[in-house]
């Protein structure tokens, strides 16, 4: 017989609380991100199942104010969880990141119905603020106007067991004409070294097999601490952790990237040979009017010393088309340094107007029809620099890491998907052995095409590895649970290349 006591207890018994959150813009986001899933599976929810849609009881917006209409996608994902909302009591919503920085109050005003507004600064106050909106029944709007604790000293739930980012400074120094991101996250702040190769040699010690240091202008690091060659020294110090396969780091600006970086990158064996640097532009009267404190010579002098010392390093960068008062020479200019660098991939993107910035009031702005026909000729003659780069790749014998969910295709064609050293996205056949993601293979490129490469041929080599094992024992201990929410783009390693956008070029560069 069942006593009262235990009647109660049964009745008190509640199923935990879900959640899902959704990701828009850069890198720095996606590192957010990971922190409030972290956060919040720390405050007792769990991931809503994949697919949900919406269907959770607490739904969050990690936002970008850098994105075109970025503010309209937001309104409209916010409309239609409105009837879902009225349907069941208790959903939460709540609205972080750079467009919440910088709308504050206007949200809640054209939303009403959303329970949280948090900022950039303040990303570790989510749990609290949705009690309290729960327990006040009314809406939470906090925007701390300065960091209040680095992203990787919160609580994380990554997206991958194998790899991780780590965030090394916050903000940006830059006044860049078509980039409101310094006005959102602030000076920047700079973490100290000790604690970055702390929180590396953990995620080695959980498994992680690569890691990528975050900052919104990395290789300005030490700025803080007036040390120039800090940088250079961390990725030389990333050089001496055991486990440590591979270090990646984004995004430098040219204007800090020093001699002393080449040569960390060059004599470190676990930094990869490959490097994403904004160009933005190829005209030195286009870079002045964007306030980018390097000209096209500097920019091509610094791909030549990079080539030098790392011959097989792959260069990727950010082109803006159509900036105010870009003539056609200007443009020209743009073509011909992407001739001359020989860029593996580069991230184009149509100029539009941010408000807030500098560059949204100049005079002399492009027609759309003029942006669009000089974008499509970039686009052109960059996709066949792409595939004549990678071309040069078939022959190459390459390690690969296997990763988890980069080959959309590959349960068609029997094949896995994983990164080169130079991150070059590689489909390879699948070898009778098992492989997981985070082990390593070795391969055969015997095909390029311009955005990847086949390796058709045999495996040569499987190396099982730490990461692979992390991979494993992270899967077997999800298996009974729901798949759960992807944070979204950008993933781990570079996102696929050319993409037809509109946007200010400004992720974290």
């Amino acid at each position: 017989m069942t006593s009262s006591s235990d009647r109660s207890q049964a009745v008190d018994v509640q199923e935990p609380k879900t959640y899902e959150v959704r990701t828009y813009g850069c890198q720095m986001n996606v590192h957010d991100s990971e922190r409030l899933s972290g956060l919040l599976e720390g405050a007792g929810y769990v991931r809503a199942p994949e697919g949900s849609d919406g269907d959770a009881d607490v739904v969050v917006f990690n936002t970008c104010a850098v994105r075109e209409n970025a503010d309209n996608r937001l309104y409209g994902n916010l409309g239609r969880l409105a009837p879902m909302k009225t349907k069941r009591p208790g959903m939460q919503i709540a609205v972080g990141g750079c467009l919440a920085q910088k709308d504050r109050d206007t949200i809640v005003t054209k939303a009403p119905w959303v329970d949280v507004v948090f900022g950039t600064h303040n990303i570790g106050k989510l749990p609290v603020l949705l009690e309290r909106a729960r327990v006040q029944e009314e809406a939470q709007v906090e925007i701390a106007e300065s960091l209040e604790a680095f992203p990787s000293t919160l609580p994380t739930r990554r997206e991958s067991a194998y790899a991780a980012w780590v965030s090394i400074s916050v903000g940006c120094n830059n006044t860049c004409t078509f980039c409101i991101v310094p006005a959102l996250r602030g000076k920047e702040k700079d973490r100290r070294t000790g604690d970055i190769l702390a929180e590396i040699e953990a995620l080695v010690g959980e498994g992680v097999s690569e890691i990528t240091l975050l900052g919104q202008n990395v290789n300005a690091y030490g700025s803080d601490i007036g040390d120039r060659e800090a940088f250079s020294k961390l990725l030389r110090a990333c050089g001496q952790i055991e486990g440590l396969e591979r270090v990646r780091f984004t995004s430098p600006h040219p204007r800090d990237f020093t001699d002393d970086v080449i040569a960390a990158m060059a004599e470190t064996p676990n930094v990869m040979p490959q490097l994403h640097m904004p160009l933005q532009s190829g005209s030195d009267p286009v870079l002045k009017a964007m306030r980018r404190s390097y000209r096209q010579d500097r920019y091509l002098g610094i791909i030549e010393k990079v080539r030098a010392a790392i011959p097989h390093a792959a260069i990727t960068t950010d082109i803006i088309v159509g900036f105010p008062g870009e003539t056609e020479e200007d443009f020209e200019q743009t073509m011909h340094v992407a001739r001359e660098a020989r860029f593996s991939a580069a991230f184009t993107f149509q100029y539009s107007k941010r408000p807030g910035t500098p560059a949204a009031t100049m005079e002399n702005q492009i027609p759309k029809e003029v942006v669009q026909a000089r974008y499509e000729r970039l686009v052109a003659l960059q996709e066949q620099i792409s595939w004549d780069e990678n071309k040069k790749q078939v022959g190459r014998t390459l390690e690969l890491m296997v990763a988890e969910g980069e080959g959309r295709k590959d349960g068609a064609t029997h094949r896995l998907s994983g990164r080169a050293p130079d991150n070059r996205l590689v489909h390879f056949t699948k070898p009778d052995q098992e492989v997981r993601p985070g082990d390593v293979v070795t391969v055969e490129v015997t095909y390029a095409a311009p955005h990847h490469l086949l390796a058709e041929g045999a495996v040569l080599d499987v190396r099982r590895t730490r990461a692979g094992d992390a991979w494993e024992k992270r899967n077997a201990a999800e298996a009974p649970k729901p798949a759960g929410v992807m944070l979204g783009l950008p993933k781990i390693g570079a996102p696929e290349p050319l993409p037809v956008a509109t946007g200010s070029g400004c992720g974290c560069d």
